[in-house]
């Protein structure tokens, strides 16, 4: 048996879809859209990725009972047209299924709910990672990608989890000693009176109350690991954490965070972050953190594109205070292939006392060769040209906020990465996809 790109994959049982022998309203679904149409494109580019390892997650098998699955290549194509088209909800992508023609010839029959679609988009990181470098490989192939010049930066993202939500220490443990009770109570209730209320109602209850002890140990569990941090920064920074209020976390979704966003609003959130190349805005790298600054981040967001691409970067932009002089010096210092680093510096303060100024001074003289080029670099007019290429990574910061990334319909930091996965292959194939039309446009003129 093969899938639908062609890979053997031994006896896994899905539905795949099939449009030589179907025929909806007695019209050809292949007439519904055009030759260029984005679904089409979308479908072209899904068949030439390797799905092996989606494929090989499927457990059911022929010859064993149980309804199969819908076919992961329709599920894939499903999530990444409506990434594009701005559509994050899996209600909304199930109805459109049935109703719109471009994602009903996509599924072309296959069966598709809700419940599968929600689950598909959160339970495959590692392959949608992997998708993710294979692509850009593809694309860098094309010649579509330079990665000598990469951008790097933070956008936040508002968590599926409401300020009301986050409790203090004490509120957490009423919380989990009131769900404790609640469970014991439906038990006891079922176990007096089988007959109280149908099984799948006493079920779903049931399930719902354990759910939301599970949620109140969680966020125990992360109020701990905050509280923790927030002791390290007050031995680097008393001043910091003077006068902050006590520690909090979310009974709604343990992970999210209180954090500033741009538009100065505090509101519980992630902080997703991307690198980018200068030329197109290819995205090479993306991780969903919880951390309300983007210090320290660049080196490894730059490992982190090496890796998945297999070659070497030259430059690195980025805005001041992302890269640390430490993180400057371990990139602009390796042996084989060094990073130059365009990172504004800090502005030093104009009135400063006589010998503080000449501390500084002889501070500086003993800083390593590799910091003291990059402070020239970056005096230099060469040095500001290149950091207005820096800017460009904003447009594709917003392209992903117009597309749903900025408001997570999802909950934990394990699914807000794989939301970011998604959005990251959306935007690469987008940018593909109009790079190749304005190549055919130009050559066909």
């Amino acid at each position: 048996m093969t899938d639908a790109a062609g890979h053997v994959r031994g006896r896994a049982r899905v539905v795949r879809p099939n449009r030589a022998q179907l025929t909806w309203d007695l019209v050809d679904p292949e007439a519904w859209l055009p030759a260029d149409h984005v679904a089409r494109l979308v479908w072209s580019f899904v068949m030439t990725l390797d799905l092996a390892a989606l494929y090989d997650k499927v457990e059911a098998r022929e010859g064993e009972p149980g309804r199969p699955p819908a076919d992961p290549a329709v599920q894939l194509s499903l999530w990444l047209l409506a990434t594009i088209e701005g559509i994050g909800s899996a209600r909304e992508l199930d109805r459109l299924s049935e109703r719109d023609l471009a994602y009903r010839w996509l599924s072309c029959g296959v069966p598709i709910n809700h419940h599968g679609l929600a689950d598909f988009r959160v339970a495959h990181a590692d392959v949608l990672d992997e998708l993710l470098s294979d692509s850009l490989a593809a694309f860098m192939s094309e010649g579509l990608i330079n990665i000598d010049e990469i951008i790097v930066d933070g956008t936040k993202v508002k968590a599926c989890a409401g300020k009301s939500s986050f409790k203090r220490a004490v509120r957490l443990d009423e919380a989990v000693a009131a769900a404790k009770q609640r469970v014991a109570k439906l038990k006891s209730e079922v176990d007096a009176d089988p007959a109280a209320s149908t099984k799948r109602r006493e079920a779903a209850r049931q399930r719902a109350a354990r759910e939301t002890e599970a949620r109140a140990v969680k966020a125990k569990a992360k109020l701990a690991e905050i509280a923790k941090e927030r002791q390290e920064r007050a031995k680097r920074s008393p001043k910091e954490i003077a006068g902050q209020k006590e520690t909090r976390a979310s009974l709604t979704d343990a992970d999210a965070r209180r954090m500033r966003f741009a538009d100065g609003a505090v509101r519980s959130g992630y902080n997703v972050q991307l690198a980018t190349t200068t030329d197109h805005g290819f995205i090479t790298a993306v991780k969903a953190t919880d951390r309300r600054q983007d210090s320290g981040l660049a080196r490894p967001m730059i490992e982190e594109t090496e890796r998945r691409l297999g070659k070497s970067v030259k430059r690195l932009l980025a805005d001041t205070g992302y890269a640390s002089t430490d993180d400057i010096a371990a990139l602009g210092s390796r042996m084989e292939n060094p990073v130059a680093a365009y990172v504004t510096p800090p502005a030093d303060k104009e009135n400063i006392k006589p010998q503080n100024l000449l501390a500084r001074e002889k501070k500086r003289a003993k800083e390593p060769n590799v910091i003291k080029d990059w402070r020239k670099r970056m005096a230099s007019e060469e040095g500001q040209a290149v950091m207005q290429r820096r800017g460009r990574i904003e447009r594709v910061n917003a392209q992903a906020k117009n597309r749903g990334l900025g408001t997570m319909l999802v909950r934990g930091l394990a699914k807000v990465q794989c939301v970011a996965l998604w959005h990251a292959l959306a935007h690469n194939l987008a940018t593909a996809l109009r790079l190749r039309a304005d190549a055919a446009a130009a050559g066909a003129a």
